[in-house]
């Protein structure tokens, strides 16, 4: 199965902006990439309907992807957070039917960053708060035809989902028309024991899948598999892109956030392409064998 691949705007700036996005979207189609992933950092910071216009042109496919910044939670935080997330979550549904994607990943439980120890009868009960802060959101999401797709996050970045099996847990009643999982192979690698059988553990339910080197640079001159892990793609049936997300480090709050604390390539132009170089060559591959 040959897939799309597209890079998320984070390789190169935050927040995104509409000029940026205008160069960066030449840039990017100019690189071969076919779809490109907006961060919604901030409700505002560039326009829907300016980004939708700018994709097509050059025959890019977007996904929205959202942020879980500080303050933005489902659970264990005072009910007016709670409400604001779940605005802020509706908000990019919005987006997401402007710009023409299908799908709006992120990791929609808390803040990233906030992790705090929790025994089995804590953590089942904030299970239980996160199914009932989403359901509203899923609601939404299943009426206008978008699918959320929430994103396990390595254990330094979050206590509450770090695996497909947690995260199968924590959402199951909920997954169906307007609710699956994003997968992102930089969380896999830490968390993951094995990461086709996670990947295949998602299977029908997975809606988004990410993709970097294992220290969050190129793909392909890092110790993943990448074969097997487009095996297992096919195994669980995932049809959808591949999406690049690295970050840049010269933006001081992505770089703390993502912890990028040195160069994970020569330019960031250059993680893009050997990226994209990496995949095609793969996937030309695979179709061969």
């Amino acid at each position: 199965m040959r897939r799309t691949i597209g890079v998320n705007t984070w390789v190169w700036t935050s927040p995104l902006h509409d000029d940026a996005l205008i160069a960066l979207a030449a840039k990017a189609a100019g690189m071969g990439f076919g779809a490109m992933e907006l961060p919604v950092e901030q409700p505002g910071d560039w326009s829907p309907d300016a980004a939708a216009d700018v994709l097509a042109e050059h025959g890019l496919a977007a996904v929205v992807i959202g942020a879980m910044g500080p303050g933005r939670n489902l659970v264990a935080a005072p009910g007016s957070e709670v409400v604001a997330t779940q605005n802020y979550l509706v908000h990019c549904l919005g987006v997401a039917e402007r710009v023409g994607s299908r799908v709006v990943a992120g990791p929609f439980t808390a803040a990233t960053g906030r992790a705090w120890r929790m025994d089995a009868d804590e953590r089942a009960a904030r299970y239980r708060e996160l199914r009932a802060s989403l359901a509203p959101v899923v609601r939404a999401a299943e009426r206008s035809g978008i699918r959320l797709a929430i994103e396990p996050l390595n254990r330094y970045e979050t206590s509450l989902v770090n695996t497909v099996e947690q995260a199968l847990e924590a959402l199951g009643p909920l997954l169906g028309p307007g609710l699956g999982l994003a997968l992102d192979s930089y969380h896999l690698n830490i968390e993951e024991k094995r990461v086709g059988d996670a990947i295949r553990a998602a299977g029908e339910h997975l809606v988004h899948v990410q993709v970097c080197g294992n220290d969050r640079g190129a793909v392909g001159d890092d110790h993943m598999d990448w074969r097997a892990f487009l095996d297992a793609l096919d195994d669980a049936g995932y049809e959808g892109p591949l999406g690049l997300e690295s970050f840049t480090g010269e933006n001081a709050t992505i770089a703390v956030a993502a912890s990028v604390w040195r160069p994970l390539a020569a330019s960031q132009d250059e993680l893009a392409e050997r990226s994209i170089r990496y995949l095609t060559a793969l996937q030309d591959e695979r179709e061969l064998s």
